[in-house]
């Protein structure tokens, strides 16, 4: 009795993946997420660029 409640469990999370993995991909979830991503990602980028750049430039400037 436990393995069917055991098996019961496991087939109803496969459904759910499987039912949350289509929905994403039908209404493009993913790709509409990552266009959300790029502004503060490229943000953050910007700004750990130009955090590595001064530590640079302060290493150069103290070997002179």
């Amino acid at each position: 009795m436990i393995v069917l409640k055991i098996a019961g469990i496991v087939l109803c999370v496969v459904l759910a993946f499987f039912l949350l993995t289509f929905i994403i991909y039908f209404f493009n979830l993913d790709m509409k997420l990552a266009a959300m991503l790029i502004k503060p990602l490229t943000g953050y980028y910007d700004w750990s660029k130009a955090k590595r750049d001064a530590k640079k430039k302060a290493q150069g400037e103290k070997k002179e």
